[in-house]
Formats: structure tokens, C-alpha cells, sequence
């Protein structure tokens, strides 16, 4: 149909006539709109062709209505209680005050007729529209969707027994406790929420012979926070595995599982179960898996600024092998996903295989290996490479099998991310080696070696400057040149702000480029002493050293950092 034949009424009619946009766009975005069944003042603005404002600009004047700049607003001025959350977003629309019988409110567009009629209905109220620019408008009622979810943990402490708690699989199933005692469910519940607010990375769930305790790990420490009956302990279990879907009847042998904990209609936290059998009962772990912390960008890892470039280069290398090491609860799995999360755009094809997923990401194909039914991380890998990958990610390389299929992957134009339980950077390398890897593999394979610890961070509230004697400093691994700068070392005091002076937790890293030194020290198959000593001649700091740069920065301990990197 042409263009010239089409006659425009309305918002479309006021755009042609003022020149804004041609019959051509207008009849291009209103078929669009109506295609994607959004409003046509969205799919305007959305269309990058006309600003929001000039938009709102046209509906006001279409429709006769008052404009409003809603930067210019009072967030303090808005009426919260009266309207329904829910078709706040539902409908678009902003309450934003009252005047006798009347409420006004922000629209982007005021033909929402049912809209308006539903609020009308809900709140006995004549409603009043006034026009707003559409972006400013989305920016305000997802902040409310945000106010409502830092407050939902709050609201929840009232609700404990009807908190949706349903198996992670499962979507917007809720599971029904397989007991009628309500006590325990109530303390079960409380205890995941204390957790999460806690900032808790894990829980323990421990039976013994005469006693029962549960332990957070907060910060990377173990605390006890409850002791309940022992005579409770195997409902305890029972409810626990009730909400995991996991066999209440089968107590010999280890079980997997997760949990699902819907906070609010936009946030969810998971929960990896796994239980264990002991000497008095079922030992279980939760772990909470945290999907904002692949997310949270590089920046915020607490890399030196040269050795995030390092990864940054790696990450956009077109072939070879990155490897993460350190021990579990190290952070390793972050640092992958975050490196992965940078790679995730539309033109790559990005595949992992896990021991189990631990986070989901939307537009990555991920595998949970499962040896028993034949899926290991050999078997996932090949499968990987008949499917055109540019980017693969191995949970671990625990045998030489994978290892052998995950460098062959690394020399023929993929890039492989994976992890090893080693300590070191140099360790790593010679660890491939006694695998059976061929050392010329090795060399020509891998790129970046990164082995990484977690540090607690200083309170900034309460710590305290320590005196320490300079030979005491330089017998500690610090130079001559470090203790002339004259840096200030702080020590933990502990405050109602914080845990025994610390509070969070900060990563300290080793990242090894391999070099062409490093590369001809593995061909020679020379030892981890060897590959650490040309590190150091190449300029990259080991696990200590990096760990003393923390020191001089202020924002953590000497204790600390010799108690995750065994330094001396």
C-alpha cells in the first residue's frame, strides 16, 4: 500500500503535519507497534527517531492534556499506598498525587483507556492524566520495583511460612513441606533469609551425638548461629530434602539438589543442596549461588589494573586455553563467568559443561555433566565441537581424556576456559604434565594461567594503623623499595558495623601470561620452581606478592593475607 493513499488521524495526523516524521516511518512504527502489541508512543520513542520528550510534547498537545517533567518531581511527593504495585506495571502509569476525589497520574500514553478504568475502579477515585516523557517514566517505576525488593526480605520475616520456596527445576511450582510441623518449616525458612542477608556464602546443616549446630560461612570463616534440638534433626533433613526434590527414604548415600527461593516477583535466589551421610545422621550443605555475581563486571573482582588487562587480552585472543586455579570457595567460578559474560553477545556461540550449572546466563548453551548417565566432561566436550563452538568453558579438567580433548579444542580455533585444584600458576603447568599432556602441548595451548584466593576486606569504619618494625616488614616479602614509600598497614579492630573488624571479601590474584621463556622452560620440562622463578623475571607478581600489594592499599591485613596465601 502507498504511503500518499493512507489517511493519518490523531497522534500519527499531528506528526505529519508538524513535520516530525514521514507517512512512510509513521505507517512503519504504527505496524510494528501492532505487531508487538505495545503502545505507539513506546514504539516511537523505542525507534530512536523522535526523543521521548518531543513525543510527549506532540501527545500533550494531541490530547489537551498538562505536561510534567518528572526529574523536576519530588520523589518524596509520591503517593506510594494507594495503587496496587502491580498495575503500576502493568499498566504503565504513575500515581502521583491526590487532590479530594481526584488522582493524577503519569502517562506516556493517555488512550490506555482500560488502564485508566481499572485504577478508577480499584481506588474509587475520578482519574486525571498527565502527560510525562516515556523514558523518565519506565526510570521511576522500575526504581519503586527496586525499592520494593530491597524491603521484601523485611516483609518476608512476617510471612516465613508462606515464603515460595519450590525445587530450582521446577518453575513457579511450589513445594508443600512433607510435614505438618510448622515450627520447623518457620525455623528452616528463617534460617535461608538470615543467610542472604547475611552474606553468606554457604550454610551447614550438622548432626553428632548429642548435639545439633548450624554454621555460615560468612566472609570465608565458618560461625556457628544456631543450636537446635537434636531430638529435631532428621525433620530437619526431612524438610530440607523435601524442598531440594530430593529421596526423604534414602539415607546411605549423597544426594543433589536445589532450591529455588522466589524473594520477589523479579528476584530469586538459588540454593545448590547437597547432603552426606555420617556417623549420626545427614550432614547437609547449602550453597547459595548468586546470579547478580557474574554480572557485577571485571572491575569489581579486584584485579591490579595490569593484570585485568592480561585477562582482557586473553578473553579476546581468537584461540588457546585460560585456566583458573585455586581451591573450592576460591572464586573461580566468577572470575570464569564474568570473563564468559563479556564474550556473551549475539555473534559468538558460547557452550559450557558444569558439575552442576552453577549460575544461569541467558544466551549461553550450558551442560550439567552427569558420568552416571554417560555425560562427563569428555563426552560433553566432543559434543561441544560437532556444534560449531567459538567459546567452550569446562567446569574442571579432572583427567587426561578432557584434557586432551580441551587443548586440541584450544589449537584449532576455540577458546577454552576451564579450572584445575592447584595452588600456583607454575603448579598448573606442571600438574597438565603429570597428567600425561605432552609438554609441547602444553606449551603451544595454553595462554593465561590465573590462580586466585579470597581475602577478607577491612572494615573501613574500625580499622586501625599497626606499628611494624621495618626488618619485620622486608623479612615478610615486602621490598626496600615498598617500606621507603612509607605506606601505612592496618589491622582489624571490630565494630557493630562488621565481623571481627572484616566485612566482604576481595580476590588476590596470580595471572601468568605465557611467555615465550615460560613456553621454552615447559618444553624443557623444568619444574614449578623453574617456571616460578622466569614469572617473577617476566614481571608477574605470585599469589604473596599480590596479596602485599592488598596490604599497602589498606583494605586488608597482613594476618589475612598470610592466612590465604601461606606466606611467611
Amino acid at each position: 500500500m502507498a504511503s500518499q493513499n493512507v489517511t493519518f488521524s490523531g497522534l500519527p495526523q499531528r506528526l505529519l503535519k508538524q513535520e516530525l516524521l514521514t507517512a512512510d516511518a509513521i505507517q512503519e512504527i504504527q505496524q510494528q507497534a501492532r505487531q508487538e502489541r505495545v503502545s505507539l508512543v513506546h514504539k516511537l520513542v523505542e525507534s530512536g527517531k523522535l526523543s521521548a520528550k518531543v513525543v510527549a510534547n506532540a501527545v500533550a498537545e494531541e490530547f489537551g492534556d498538562p505536561i510534567l517533567d518528572l526529574s523536576a518531581f519530588q520523589r518524596d511527593s509520591l503517593i506510594r499506598d494507594l495503587v496496587d504495585p502491580k498495575l503500576i506495571t502493568k499498566h504503565h502509569v504513575l500515581p502521583l498525587f491526590r487532590r479530594g476525589s481526584r488522582l493524577y497520574v503519569a502517562v506516556a500514553d493517555p488512550t490506555n483507556l482500560p488502564a485508566l478504568e481499572e485504577i478508577r475502579f480499584n481506588t474509587g477515585l475520578n482519574v486525571e492524566t498527565i502527560i510525562v516523557e516515556e523514558d523518565k517514566l519506565t526510570h521511576w517505576i522500575d526504581n519503586l520495583e527496586s525499592e520494593a525488593d530491597e524491603g521484601a526480605f523485611d516483609d518476608l520475616d512476617d510471612g516465613l511460612d508462606d515464603l515460595n520456596i519450590s525445587a530450582a527445576e521446577e518453575k513457579d511450582d511450589e513445594t508443600k513441606s512433607g510435614s505438618d510441623d510448622a515450627p520447623i518449616v518457620r525455623f528452616v525458612n528463617k534460617l535461608l533469609l538470615d543467610a542472604i542477608k547475611g552474606g553468606a556464602s554457604d550454610l551447614h546443616f550438622e548432626p553428632y551425638e548429642k548435639s545439633y549446630r548450624v554454621r555460615f560461612r560468612q566472609d570465608g570463616i565458618l560461625q556457628t548461629v544456631s543450636k537446635p534440638p537434636i531430638n529435631i534433626a532428621s525433620k530437619l533433613a526431612a524438610r530440607l530434602k523435601v524442598m531440594s526434590r530430593l529421596d526423604i527414604s534414602e539415607r546411605r548415600v549423597p544426594q543433589d539438589g536445589r532450591i529455588k527461593l522466589k524473594i520477589s516477583k523479579t528476584r530469586a535466589i538459588d540454593f545448590r543442596v547437597n547432603t552426606c551421610p555420617t556417623l549420626f545422621g545427614e550432614k547437609i550443605v547449602l550453597r547459595i549461588l548468586d546470579p547478580e555475581s557474574a554480572k557485577m563486571g571485571i572491575d569489581a573482582l579486584g584485579y591490579e589494573e595490569g593484570q585485568k588487562q592480561l585477562y582482557l587480552d586473553a578473553l579476546h585472543k581468537p584461540q588457546g586455553m585460560i585456566l583458573v586455579t585455586g581451591p573450592t570457595g576460591s572464586g573461580k567460578t566468577v572470575s570464569l563467568y564474568t570473563g564468559v559474560n563479556i564474550l556473551n553477545t549475539p555473534e559468538r556461540n558460547i557452550s559450557t559443561a558444569e558439575d552442576p550449572v552453577e549460575i544461569n546466563l541467558e544466551g549461553i548453551n550450558q551442560v550439567n555433566v552427569n558420568p552416571k548417565q554417560g555425560m562427563d566432561f569428555a563426552s560433553a566436550l566432543r559434543a561441544f565441537l560437532r556444534q560449531d563452538p567459538d567459546i567452550i568453558l569446562v567446569g574442571e579438567i579432572r583427567d587426561l581424556e578432557t584434557a586432551n580433548i580441551a587443548i586440541k579444542a584450544a589449537q584449532t580455533g576455540h577458546l577454552v576456559l576451564s579450572t584445575l585444584h592447584t595452588n600456583s600458576a607454575p603448579e598448573t603447568l606442571t600438574r597438565l604434565r603429570n597428567m600425561g599432556v605432552p609438554s609441547f602441548n602444553i606449551a603451544t595451548s595454553v595462554i593465561l594461567i590465573i590462580a586466585q584466593r579470597l581475602a577478607r576486606r577491612l572494615c573501613e569504619y574500625c580499622k586501625e594503623s599497626v606499628d611494624i618494625p621495618k626488618q619485620s616488614l622486608l623479612e615478610m616479602g615486602f621490598t626496600e623499595e615498598d617500606v621507603a614509600s612509607g605506606f601505612t598497614v592496618y589491622g582489624p579492630v571490630g565494630c557493630e558495623k562488621c565481623k571481627g573488624g572484616y566485612k566482604g571479601r576481595l580476590g588476590v590474584y596470580e595471572v601468568v601470561r605465557i611467555t615465550d621463556g615460560i613456553a621454552r622452560i615447559i618444553m624443557q620440562e623444568g619444574n614449578s620452581i623453574e617456571i616460578a622463578d622466569q614469572c617473577r623475571k617476566d614481571g608477574f607478581n605470585d599469589l604473596h606478592r599480590s596479596g602485599l600489594v592488598k596490604v599497602m592499599q589498606g583494605i586488608t591485613s597482613l594476618e589475612e593475607i598470610n592466612r590465604v596465601t601461606s606466606g611467611h
